[in-house]
């Protein structure tokens, strides 16, 4: 027996304690190995049916398959590309606690989204959460409106979390601060020129991508099945059934036919190709990358309001990787495409607004990267007005960021919504599947007191091959740097990141200028589903936004498909052997 299967038998052993009719977590089911899917391909060649399809791993669709596998339920989760390809990579990288729908009368989408952020900051993902300062400086450049309601909106903010119950040690109250402050916290405001601030601390994920594989890991621990790279033919809603084509390793094709009790459309902008009840009007926002020193490496999120707006505002948000994003836009887009651009008017319009508040002005040539995405706004059209006199007449800003859940048959499709509301709108989905009969009854939702892997003391086992001495995790890191990013991204799972490391020199960066290791490239082959250079570069890291960076890690990309792949063939000869 290959020595991956020995781990997983050892791993798959019933934990004591564990009580009847509960889903179980299984540490080693939540490696998305290639090994991992060629069985749930082979799986599917035998027939093997479910009780949930959810087709698109994006944020909504791994919360549902989560949701779906703790409450027992078969799933089968699986996306035409990769995890969180679409918009779910594309965010600003927020747990917004809903403050801005205050201003708009949204009472009761503020206070879900402050529920929510808190869950995700105290129990879901607490090593992919931080609470971020949020600075609004104070310049007599400002209107009226600019310099007074921000702090208004920011003691509503408050009153927000407390009602949410969220700790004041995860998100502390806002305050008022000195100009001294201000710069400490955003040092490329004009200091001359500030007179005070406010700050108001919201929740900011390490990475949204990073989330969405937790959250698909977290699923297969708990029973899911994941396919990647799995295009959706067709969908049948009367028999339930689904067609796909599986992309090989190698590039090649096999049509294989899934069928269930029911299916979940949770395809995002993408929703009405399968579902034709929806309208989706996509709203894009876009990003621009720059470095941090360039900005003198803020600590702060800094808010700058957009002219002529009393609700919106551009910011400087400080990342991972030493970068910072600056946006957003939100504007309709007229096509919806796998991997939008970033217009160039969009680049000039964000760099004037947050110009306003810089010392140095950023050009473009400060700009190094630049992302969008496009939100899955639904649209309702007014009875006796046409689409297109809505389009013309209604600001994707001001549509409705509400969710819907819609039946069809056999499937849901739940769309629409924001990113810290994912993990209500996969309960509410789940609940209709049962209580509309779609599935077998099975209990409420526990994934409000479900943490993902990382977050999750049973996550790991010492059972499985250690290849690199989890000793190296403290005498190998050249800074520690290494070791704090490894930690935020990869929490209680960081020392078995180094120690499973297929490749040599696990600590060693993939590319100059960069703290991201050839441990985490490995990791994302073996653990987390990657199955191309693109997957590894563009999603379990964001590496490819600068060509530079994303060209000089190539090599090592490949080295860890290869070393996967090398591994996986030893282990099936060891078997048949």
């Amino acid at each position: 027996m290959s020595r991956i299967r020995f781990a997983t038998a050892i791993a798959n052993r019933p934990r004591s304690g564990q009580s009847a009719g509960e889903a179980p977590f299984m540490p080693a089911n939540a490696a998305l190995s290639p090994a991992t899917r060629q069985r749930v391909v082979e799986s599917l060649r035998q027939g093997k049916r479910y009780d949930v399809v959810v087709i698109g791993a994006g944020v909504t669709g791994a919360g549902v398959a989560l949701d779906a596998a703790t409450r027992g339920l078969s799933v089968l989760l699986v996306d035409k590309q990769d995890l969180a390809f679409g918009t779910s990579r594309w965010s600003s990288k927020l747990a917004h606690g809903g403050l801005r729908y205050l201003a708009t009368g949204n009472v009761g989408i503020a206070h879900r989204s402050a529920r929510e952020r808190g869950i995700l900051m105290e129990v879901t993902a607490p090593h992919l959460t931080h609470a971020l300062p949020q600075v609004v400086p104070v310049m007599d450049s400002f209107s009226v409106a600019n310099r007074v309601l921000p702090r208004l909106a920011f003691i509503a903010g408050d009153a927000l979390r407390i009602a949410a119950g969220t700790s004041g040690s995860t998100l502390p109250r806002s305050r008022t601060v000195s100009a001294a402050t201000v710069a400490k916290l955003c040092p490329a405001v004009p200091r001359d020129k500030v007179r005070f601030g406010y700050v108001n601390y919201d929740g900011q994920l390490i990475d949204d991508a990073a989330l969405v594989t937790a959250l698909a890991r977290t699923a297969a621990g708990y029973g899911a099945d994941v396919l990647l790279h799995a295009n959706v033919d067709s969908v049948d809603t009367e028999s339930g059934s689904v067609s796909l084509q599986v992309s090989g390793a190698k590039g090649e094709q096999e049509s294989l036919t899934v069928h269930a009790e029911a299916i979940v459309n949770a395809t995002g902008v993408w929703a009405g190709g399968l579902c034709p009840q929806v309208s989706v009007r996509p709203s894009r926002g876009t990003h621009l990358v720059v470095d941090a020193e360039r900005l003198g490496n803020p600590t702060g999120a800094l808010t700058v309001p957009v002219p002529g707006a009393t609700n919106r505002f551009c910011f400087i948000l400080p990342t991972q990787l030493g970068r910072c994003y600056v946006g957003l836009t939100d504007e309709p887009a007229p096509t919806i495409e796998e991997e939008p651009t970033a217009p160039e008017e969009d680049v000039r319009w964000i760099l004037d607004v947050v110009n306003q508040a810089l010392e140095v002005k950023l050009t473009e040539d400060d700009v190094i990267g630049t992302f969008a995405g496009l939100r899955p706004l639904v649209h309702f059209e007014k009875k006796g007005t046409s689409s297109t006199e809505a389009d013309d007449n209604e600001s994707t800003a001001d549509l409705s960021r509400e969710h819907v859940i819609l039946r069809d048959g056999a499937m849901l499709t739940v769309t629409g919504g924001k990113l810290t509301e994912y993990r209500l709108m996969a309960e509410q989905t789940v609940d209709q599947l049962v209580n509309d009969g779609m599935v077998r009854s099975v209990g409420t939702s526990v994934t409000a007191t479900t943490p993902l892997v990382g977050a999750r003391d049973d996550a790991l086992t010492t059972d499985e091959p250690v290849l690199h001495p989890a000793s190296s995790f403290t005498e190998a890191a050249s800074s520690p740097a290494v070791r704090e990013r490894l930690h935020r991204r990869y929490g209680n799972e960081a020392t078995h990141v180094v120690s499973a490391c297929l490749l040599d020199h696990p600590l060693k960066p993939v590319a100059e200028g960069t703290d991201v290791t050839r441990a985490e490239f490995s990791w994302a082959v073996t653990h987390e589903g990657a199955m191309t250079v693109a997957d590894i570069l563009d999603r379990r890291t964001r590496l490819g936004l600068v060509p530079k960076q994303r060209a000089a890690a190539e090599a090592t990309a490949k080295e860890a498909l290869e070393a996967a792949r090398v591994l996986e063939e030893d282990s099936v000869g060891e078997d048949a052997h």
